[in-house]
Formats: C-alpha cells, sequence, structure tokens
C-alpha cells in the first residue's frame, strides 16, 4: 500500500507546485492552511484558480471535472451567466443596505412555493446558524430542552447538533443510545446533556426514545438523506414513523434539507410526503454566495415576530444580504422541474457507471445516495445508517480520491459525488473513466488500506 500511496502522492507533487507553494504560506496564517476543515487532505490541498460550468482549474493550470459543487450548494455550476448578471446588477446598487430589501420577499416566496410545509421562514449565512435559531424555536415553543438527532449526523458547528457526528465504534461496546459523545475538544457539556441520539434507519429504536422522553424532548432533527455519513437514504417507513411518533408525542419535527432540497422541485419532503413541522435549508438557495434559512409552521415562526413582548431575537449583519438574496433567485428560477430531473438522470448514469467500475475491478463496494447525490462506500455490507457506513474502508477512499485528483476529477475525500445543470452526459462518462483507471492504480491494495493513511 505504502508504495502505491507514494508513487501517488510524487505525481501529485510533481503537478502541483503551486498549490504547495501557496498551502506553504497559508500554514504561516491559518492554522492548517485553510479556514474550511473539510477541504483539507494529505499531502497539501488544491489551490483552484477560477471556475467555469463543471470545470475547475487550480493555480498549476490542471483542469479538473467538479464532482464536489461546493460540497452540493453550486447546483448550477460555476460562473453560471444568469447567477453572475444578477450578483453584478444587485451589486452596482449596493451590496448590504441596513434595512429590508424587496429581494427577500422574492427569494422567500420562491422557497414557500415550493415547500408548502413553510408557512414562515427567516433568512441566516449559514446552515449552521438555521440549525441552531430552529432548535432555539422548537424549545420556546414547547417549553423543553433536549433534542433528538441520529447517529453521524450533521447539522453545522452549533454545538448541540455536533454530538455523535464521529462516534468511535468498537464492536466490544453496546451502543450507547440514547447517550451520545461530543464530537471534537471545546463542545459546551451543558449543551451535550441536553442531546439524545438514535440510530439512523431504526424506527423502533427511535420511537422508543421519543416516548420515553417526550416529556423533556422539544423536537427530533432529521436529514431525509444522511449527507456527511455518505449519502444514505432514509427509508420511508422510518420517516413517515418518525412524523406519527412526534406528532402522538407533541414532539416537533424538523426535517433538514439543505442538502436534499435539489432532488425534487418540493424537496426530500415531498418525495417523502413528509409534512415537517421546522425546515432547515441553505447551499443551493444563496446561488454560491453565504446563506441559511430555516421556517415552519406560522404558530412557530411566530416566535421571531419583534413585536412579541417574548420575541427570539434574530439579527445578523448579513441575514439577508441583498447580493445573496439576487443569486438564491436567479438560481432557483433556473432549477425548474425539467432541470432537476436532468441532473437526477446524471445521478443515476454516475452511481450506475461507478457499480459497473467497482465490480469489474472486483472491488467490494456499495454506491448509495438518490438523484445528483451520490457516494462510494468500499465495504461489501449494506449501508443504512452511520455504523454500517463507518465500517467502510475510509483509508482506501483518500488513496482513491488523489489518484481521481490526478486524473483531473474533483470529488470530496470521502468518496461523495455530485452532479450539476452544467454537466452533460460526455462529463459522466469522463468521471466514471477516470475513477475506473483509479482503481487500476489502487485496486490491488486497497483491502490493505488502513483507516487512515500516514502524514
Amino acid at each position: 500500500m505504502s508504495d502505491v500511496w507514494q508513487q501517488l502522492e510524487a505525481t501529485y507533487r510533481a503537478r502541483t507546485n503551486a498549490s504547495r507553494d501557496h498551502y506553504e504560506r497559508a500554514l504561516a496564517n491559518l492554522p492548517g492552511g485553510d479556514t474550511r476543515t473539510g477541504t483539507f487532505f494529505l499531502p497539501y490541498p488544491t489551490f483552484m484558480a477560477r471556475g467555469a460550468g463543471c470545470r475547475l482549474w487550480d493555480v498549476d493550470g490542471n483542469e479538473y471535472i467538479d464532482c464536489l459543487s461546493n460540497f452540493t450548494s453550486l447546483v448550477h455550476g460555476h460562473a453560471h451567466p444568469e447567477v453572475t448578471r444578477a450578483i453584478a446588477e444587485q451589486a452596482a446598487r449596493g451590496t448590504a443596505h441596513g434595512a429590508p430589501v424587496e429581494s427577500q420577499i422574492a427569494l422567500a416566496t420562491a422557497i414557500r412555493e415550493r415547500l408548502p410545509s413553510i408557512e414562515l421562514l427567516r433568512f441566516t449565512n449559514s446552515g449552521t446558524e438555521a440549525a441552531m435559531m430552529t432548535i432555539r424555536a422548537a424549545r420556546a415553543f414547547t417549553g423543553r430542552p433536549k433534542i433528538l438527532k441520529m447517529e453521524g449526523a450533521y447539522h453545522g458547528s452549533y454545538d448541540a447538533v455536533r454530538v455523535s457526528v464521529h462516534p468511535k465504534l468498537s464492536d466490544h461496546i453496546a451502543p450507547l443510545w440514547p447517550l451520545g459523545e461530543p464530537d471534537e475538544p471545546g463542545l459546551s457539556q451543558g449543551a451535550v446533556a441536553e442531546v439524545l441520539i438514535a440510530p439512523f434507519n431504526d424506527l423502533e429504536t427511535a420511537a422508543a426514545i421519543v416516548r420515553r422522553h417526550r416529556h423533556e424532548l422539544a423536537a427530533v432533527i432529521v436529514e431525509p438523506m444522511m449527507g456527511a455519513a455518505g449519502m444514505i437514504p432514509a427509508e420511508r417507513s422510518f420517516l413517515s414513523g418518525l412524523r406519527d411518533v412526534t406528532r402522538n408525542a407533541g414532539v416537533l419535527l424538523i426535517l433538514d434539507e439543505v442538502i436534499t432540497l435539489r432532488l425534487a422541485w418540493g424537496g426530500a419532503q415531498s418525495l417523502y410526503d413528509i409534512t415537517p413541522d421546522l425546515t432547515l435549508l441553505g447551499k443551493i438557495i444563496g446561488g454560491g454566495l453565504p446563506i441559511g434559512a430555516f421556517g415552519g409552521r406560522a404558530d412557530i415562526m411566530a416566535f421571531y415576530d419583534p413585536r412579541r413582548s417574548d420575541v427570539i431575537a434574530h439579527s445578523g449583519t448579513f441575514n439577508g444580504n441583498a447580493v445573496t438574496m439576487a443569486a438564491g433567485l436567479a438560481t432557483l428560477e433556473l432549477l425548474t422541474p425539467a432541470a432537476i430531473e436532468r441532473i437526477n438522470m446524471l445521478g443515476d448514469r454516475l452511481r450506475s457507471s461507478l457499480s459497473a467500475a467497482l465490480a469489474n475491478a472486483r472491488i467490494p463496494a456499495r454506491v448509495t445516495g438518490l438523484g445528483s447525490l451520490s457516494h462510494v462506500h468500499l465495504s461489501d455490507e449494506p449501508v443504512v445508517d452511520y455504523r454500517s457506513a463507518a465500517r467502510a474502508a475510509d483509508g482506501a477512499a483518500l488513496l482513491l480520491h488523489l489518484a481521481l485528483m490526478n486524473h483531473g476529477v474533483l470529488a470530496a475525500s470521502r468518496g461523495m459525488f455530485i452532479t450539476s445543470t452544467a454537466m452533460q452526459d460526455t462529463d459522466v462518462d469522463h468521471v466514471a473513466e477516470a475513477y475506473a483507471e483509479a482503481l487500476r492504480e489502487a485496486g490491488s491494495t486497497l483491502g490493505q488500506v488502513p483507516a487512515t493513511l500516514p502524514a
């Protein structure tokens, strides 16, 4: 394995001299050389210079097909002319006014047209902020302190949702549900104590926890498809059962559609025929600019009405930023039902091609996902929750990621692949060919790759 890694690394270093120089300069200013943990990989991350459509060019001039889409947020690829035009026109009129702007109404209306469960909504600058303010609303409305999240689920960086995102696994330790563990240093112990954990796609266990803790439980927060854990779709019976048990227990259901809104005109909640009490949004609704949003039932969202004496204060210098609103509105206008159907078909084509390449290489793997969202798990067991996903060969995924970079394909180092409206069938076919070549280069060693690769 080490010989293969050294060969791939040598190839990577030879083609990314400028990225290496940029990284060494960045280390003097930024801990770890970047300001986003998710973009780091060994031996050093690639610095990008520009993007157009579904392609990126790094600072060394190397070209890549972008299967990352800024972690799903660029549904129309890079520098779409209608989105950039909207940004430029609004920037010429001012970027931030310290007052409401009409485009807030327009984007909010466009979102509500797609998601009938959202009666009122508010904008934030990130999905993290949206999760934080949604949970606060749930606590205010119910008068209860605790939330229930799924093991392995990622809902941003807010303390209350950084519990059991990457819990340690052991075949010798029984599940701790509903207890969780802090995901990283520095989390508030008080916040951790107010979070319960359930396994994804296990309705019996999740429902039992809801019923047992109903008198202290404000809400259950869940993704229709676990994103960071590996694009693991919820079983229909799991989501519908959660909706039933929460409704019967008087507990709110929060659906995190930050990633999954792109799957259908009405988001994943329309695919699953689920009506949540509250919904989180982000990613594509900002057109490539920072954004988050949360909304739902009017009686819950009313806590954010400043005319109330018991209002939840929610300010933010860039909430509802005029340029972001313009970019988001242009993006949603372009994301028609036909456009969604096409990128979902491209996603189906990509999953089929990746699965075929893995089968031809005789590499045990599962390719999960729905529509334009996909993930390769180097595992021979079904992937239905965090634990089954976490048993996959992470080190092998890193090996393949570096090989793909050398072949001009940018995907997530953990194995995530995204399709965008900027892609054509030929782009997907090129990605599949590059993946097959990466498997030929590294395939014989994948079974011996450790969980993590050395620095």
